[in-house]
């Protein structure tokens, strides 16, 4: 069976456990989230022994030439020693500069990371609240527009980050954070492209980035943006939104209540079924899709049949982990 050794101490793993299984089952803190090698919270380094190359993807060849590999896809076959990442791995220093409340359970915070170089809008980042424990967080900022990163934290019960966020993190405090991550962003390369942004709760963060970004880099083509909750007082940024209707003849907005009858510009419907039910044939359309990783996946068949192709569908539906 292979041994994981880390800290002096080593641990023994099951045939085809991973490192990450491995060495949570034995006690070792190791932080994670979405376990589906998408958000790299587990990043390590390989001192001793060899690591599958599944385990590497989508790192940077920097750091695969390191011996860094992610944890959670990393099912060993022999002895590996291993040691928890430094900070050339990514993680990085961030200032709080702002908390601010969007809706009942939706708060935007903004981190001056002065490290962080360049992003894209609609990546995410990982925040950490602890050595042991950090979550994925789309970016609602746009480079070359606002100050700050900014991200919309929305609490969860029981959630063991969100809380901190919303009950304990201050204007000042310091916060690790990781470097941005993820594939769904705007690109420059065809502005007469209809683009499609559909999300839920606090998917409206990268979206937001996105639609701004496309903006921000003359996009020409027409942009539908469908924001959906349940109830009215789920939706927000309605009046920044609505804004940009009237400043971009481009720029359309629709936002969606499934639960409760809609007033004024609101729409009735699952976001999904009122955008189907709006535009007549994808064909071409390029699709930005963000919130519960149901719901995106579910979207992504709708649209498909609705004639958009799956190239031009773009999605990071990280899976948060249970509280």
């Amino acid at each position: 069976m292979p041994e994981i050794l880390l800290d002096d101490k080593a641990y023994t793993g099951a045939d085809g456990e991973t490192v990450l299984d491995t060495l949570t089952r034995g006690g070792a803190t190791v932080p994670s989230s979405c376990r589906s090698g998408v958000c790299q919270t587990c990043l390590m380094r390989a001192v001793e022994g060899s690591v599958p190359a599944a385990s590497q993807k989508g790192l940077k060849d920097t750091l695969r030439a390191r011996g860094y590999f992610l944890a959670c896809q990393c099912t060993p076959t022999g002895t590996l020693r291993v040691e928890r990442p430094g900070a050339e791995a990514g993680r990085l220093a961030a200032t709080v500069r702002a908390i601010t409340p969007l809706n009942r359970e939706i708060v935007s915070v903004d981190l001056e990371c002065l490290d962080m170089g360049d992003y894209r809008a609609g990546q995410f980042i990982n925040i950490f609240k602890d050595d042991t424990l950090s979550r994925s967080y789309s970016l609602a900022s746009t480079p070359g527009v606002d100050p700050h990163l900014t991200l919309h934290v929305r609490k969860v019960a029981a959630g063991r980050v969100s809380g901190w966020i919303h009950e304990a993190l201050q204007v000042g405090d310091r916060v690790a954070v990781s470097q941005p991550l993820g594939e769904c962003f705007y690109l420059p390369s065809n502005p007469e492209q209809p683009l499609l942004l559909l999300g839920t709760g606090s998917g409206l963060a990268p979206l937001y980035g996105i639609i701004r970004d496309a903006l921000h880099l003359g996009h020409r083509g027409p942009i539908h943006l469908y924001h959906g909750s349940s109830h009215r007082d789920g939706l927000y940024l309605i009046d920044e939104l609505r804004t940009l209707t009237h400043e971009h003849a481009n720029v359309h907005y629709h936002p969606c209540v499934s639960r409760e009858e809609p007033s004024g510009d609101l729409r009735r419907g699952r976001v999904v079924d009122v955008a189907v039910g709006d535009l007549t044939g994808l064909a071409g359309w390029r699709v930005f899709l963000c919130g519960h990783p149901d719901m995106v996946q579910s979207a992504k068949k709708r649209l498909y049949l609705a004639g958009a192709s799956l190239k031009d569908m773009y999605a990071d539906a990280f899976i948060r982990s249970a509280a």
